[in-house]
């Protein structure tokens, strides 16, 4: 699912040169970079050395890297098509004394964030502690070459702040900034259905053999753990060990799943809160306060004027009942904070959602590659499922809700119409496969998780015969930087694939929730 923006996650050296991974694959000169490859075949893919990314914020750990680019066929099925450049980075071990030689490559959320935008959180969370990093930017994705982003998008996003969530207008002027944002790409000679998971499978199979790396490990979150699980599927060599983090089954991933996924999250945070004798004594119902508020919210929307988090000039916002409940959605606010939020939203205090709302109008145009979220989510998620079939586990999910509410994904509103747009081929009977695999797995899922739900690991440990899954209670989307637990169970699972240390997670419990008084 689409990954949340830095400021929602808790925060959580050198590279070495090519010859460290291993010999190359061959010793002949690496053949000249083409724009297409030759009649009758797919370009080759290699790797080729460049400098690294600048960045908006400078990135301590790209200071010391290497970096380059991959070169890979767009449409590997399209013989003598042209080829596109992934950015890619190598951390060095923070303690290079003695690194192991299976480093470990990353697979970012999204589809289509910034992936060297999380570079901090895996390092701070010790991610290259004793091996080295690997990061690739997925195609389309931020210093990619092409760059699918879509700033027609983020400027209707910056826009929709002002409009009813469902609004007819925020659809209309969405819309527009879809197909002005697929003309755009299509006329620049983008594949759009080239930019799916096989695809990008494909890419991270062929950056290892270009690197040379006899064996690697594997850590991916959200959408990552969606692509690391087809990438286990389809190119299993090489692949010593899977993490993967807030999971995503590709059996499972449609537009409709994501009601089942926030009504669990949701609901488990209402029960640890009522786990807390303070919580439960100040909050005592919250399901029906929350019921209440998108009731009333959606009949009678909030116009306010409120600065952005952290100040600003003032921005024009609309709560409505489908804003409330992705706002919850996005962590905005955070977990422990939505008691307290909901509480004083129902005594006529709307502050801290209508700022939460206001914190959409500030535009980072360029960032998101929004194209490669549609490409995804219209041909991997949508096919074979409809509006009425969105609106039909709403209802299940969130009982008497109105259906202006449970007729958008959360997060993914008025999606059926932008796919018709979009226009990419049904790619659902080759991804909605599960993997079924012996090499060693961890899943880690957050109880508070109301993008993946957690119990979704479940049924994907069941197809991994040699796999440790864990629960981390109180914790929300993508669990590692959150969690020093996390983090010590991923470093004890890399150092032991198979007999991972979990006793921290034992009697782990949620933080507080915020109790504001009456």
């Amino acid at each position: 699912m689409p990954k949340p923006s830095i400021h929602a996650v808790t925060a959580a050296a050198a590279l070495v040169c090519l010859a460290a991974f291993g010999p190359a694959p061959s010793s002949a000169a690496p053949p000249p970079a083409h724009s297409a490859g030759r009649p009758g075949q797919a370009a080759p893919s290699r790797f080729v050395p460049g400098p690294c990314p600048k960045t908006p914020e400078p990135i301590e750990a790209l200071a010391g890297a290497r970096c380059g680019f991959l070169e890979v066929p767009e449409n590997r099925s399209r013989l003598g098509g042209r080829t596109i450049k992934l950015a890619v980075a190598v951390i060095a071990a923070a303690e290079p004394a003695k690194p192991a030689q299976d480093p470990l490559v990353f697979m970012a959320g999204g589809p289509g964030g910034d992936t060297f935008d999380d570079i901090p959180f895996l390092v701070e969370s010790g991610l290259n502690k004793d091996r080295e990093l690997i990061v690739m930017a997925q195609r389309g994705n931020l210093y990619d070459q092409p760059n699918l982003a879509c700033p027609e998008i983020d400027r209707f996003n910056a826009q929709s702040v002002g409009l009813g969530y469902d609004a007819k207008q925020a659809q209309q002027l969405m819309l527009k900034a879809v197909k002005e944002c697929r003309d755009r790409l299509t006329a620049d000679g983008v594949d759009l259905n080239a930019y799916n998971t096989t695809e990008n499978a494909a890419d991270f199979a062929d950056l290892r053999k270009a690197l040379g790396i006899p064996r690697w490990n594997v850590y991916g979150y959200s959408y990552g753990s969606d692509l690391a699980l087809t990438y286990l599927r389809l190119h299993p060599e090489g692949i010593r060990a899977v993490a993967i983090d807030s999971v995503t089954p590709p059996r499972t991933a449609t537009l409709p799943w994501g009601w089942s996924s926030a009504a669990e999250g949701i609901g488990n945070i209402f029960g640890a809160c009522a786990a807390q004798p303070a919580c439960k004594s100040r909050y005592p119902d919250l399901p029906r306060m929350l019921t209440e508020q998108v009731r009333k919210l959606e009949a009678h929307p909030l116009t306010l004027n409120v600065p952005p988090p952290g100040g600003g000039k003032p921005v024009k916002v609309v709560l409505d009942g489908g804003a409330l409940l992705n706002l919850i959605v996005a962590f905005t606010p955070r977990p422990k904070d939505v008691p307290a939020a909901l509480d004083e939203l129902s005594r006529g205090n709307p502050e801290r959602f209508a700022q939460a709302r206001a914190g959409g109008s500030v535009q980072h145009a360029g960032v998101f590659a929004h194209g490669l979220t549609n490409s995804v989510a219209c041909s991997e998620w949508a096919p074979g499922y409809s509006e009425a079939d969105v609106l039909k586990a709403g209802r299940k999910a969130f009982p008497g809700w109105p259906d202006t509410v449970l007729a958008q994904v959360p997060q993914l509103p008025f999606q059926y119409p932008a796919c018709r747009i979009w226009n990419v081929a049904d790619r659902a009977s080759v991804q909605r496969v599960a993997t079924v695999s012996s090499v060693p797995a961890l899943l880690v899922s957050g109880t508070f998780d109301v993008k993946t739900g957690a119990s979704w690991a479940k049924g994907v440990a069941r197809d991994l015969s040699r796999s440790t899954a864990v629960q981390v209670p109180g914790i929300g989307h993508w669990v590692v930087p959150q969690s020093p637990c996390a983090q010590r169970v991923l470093a004890s699972f890399l150092a032991r694939p198979t007999a991972p240390d979990t006793a921290c997670v034992d009697g782990l419990e949620p933080a507080p929730f915020t109790i504001v008084p009456k």
